[in-house]
């Protein structure tokens, strides 16, 4: 089997390359009261974000991206459309499926990087016969946080950065899963979402599964209750689960915050159109995709996966 590393080299600096590119004049001008040093420091990390990042893309040529269609019966602009009775029926079933597997189980997020980083290798293997490896590096912080203040992760699509902002419990290894695609190649959010799914809820690994059925629960039940804070927390009391497993869920989505209200609706509707350009379906590729693809999966016949593989 073919094996490519992608260097990442950009992830091991301490603090993000991007940061410091946008943050050092203004810090030389504050403390030193004057932008040159800052700007010479930016320069040279200017130098080696751009050789990381093209050594990065030279690589990722060679790459064999997954092929939705073929793979998987479906892709963007070929997606079925669930309705609200199939929703709700699968939110019984993955909630039970939760219920009876719960593992309180949790790790580092630095071993959970690893774990994930390894999992997604094999996975992707399985369809393209590459191993592609990746950095398993992960930062608490970028300034993506204050441009996206609704964002629970970021990936530099470029330097291939992978930043998460908070602890998401249950959650992080699907989040990260997610951004690790990012930084293989795939720079759609739908592909990000399906892949990172796929990848752990067939790893047999409790804490992997458990994400991945946390992710597409909550997508199912933001659907249902129309992204509303209040009905979505009614909506996962109705769950007949364990306690934990409730306060898991509503840990993701707490009542936003005045900046997060303002700014972040905005940059919301910036970044629609942004994925829009890109040939994506906005942010429903998020949820609506997301489920609405692994659903076609599963009732696809042309499928080159199993259709197995899509079951909650």
């Amino acid at each position: 089997m073919q094996r490519i590393e992608i260097p990442g080299r950009a992830t091991y600096t301490p603090v993000a390359l991007t940061d410091v590119l946008v943050g050092a004049p203004f810090a030389s001008r504050l403390l030193l009261g004057a932008f040159l040093p800052g700007q010479v420091v930016a320069m040279a990390a200017f130098g080696y974000y751009a050789g990381s990042a093209a050594r990065d893309w030279y690589v990722r040529k060679d790459v064999k991206y997954v092929d939705f269609t073929a793979e998987y019966g479906s892709d963007v602009r070929t997606l079925g459309n669930m309705t609200d009775d199939d929703r709700r029926t699968e939110v019984a079933r993955i909630a039970a499926a939760m219920d009876a597997d719960w593992t309180p189980a949790r790790l580092p997020r630095g071993e959970v990087a690893k774990r994930v980083s390894r999992r997604l290798t094999q996975y992707l293997s399985t369809i393209t016969d590459q191993e592609v490896v990746i950095s398993s590096e992960v930062r608490d912080f970028t300034l993506a946080k204050v441009v996206f203040p609704f964002a629970l992760g970021a990936c530099d699509p470029i330097g291939g950065d992978v930043a998460i902002f908070k602890d998401t419990g249950l959650f992080e290894p699907h989040i990260v899963a997610h951004e690790f695609c990012h930084r293989v190649g795939y720079f759609k959010e739908l592909h990000a979402q399906v892949l990172a799914y796929l990848a752990l809820r067939t790893s047999g690994d409790p804490i992997l599964v458990q994400s991945a059925r946390a992710e597409r629960l909550h997508r199912h039940l933001a659907i249902l209750t129309g992204g509303k804070p209040e009905k979505f927390r009614d909506a996962i009391d109705a769950l007949p689960v364990r306690h934990e497993l409730r306060e898991g869920l509503r840990r993701l989505r707490p009542d936003p915050g005045a900046y997060e209200t303002g700014v972040g609706k905005a940059v919301r509707a910036l970044y629609d159109k942004r994925m829009r350009l890109m040939g994506q379906n906005g942010l429903s590729d998020y949820d609506v995709g997301f489920t609405n693809l692994l659903f076609t999966f599963a009732h696809s016949k042309t499928a080159r996966q199993p259709r197995g593989h899509a079951d909650p």
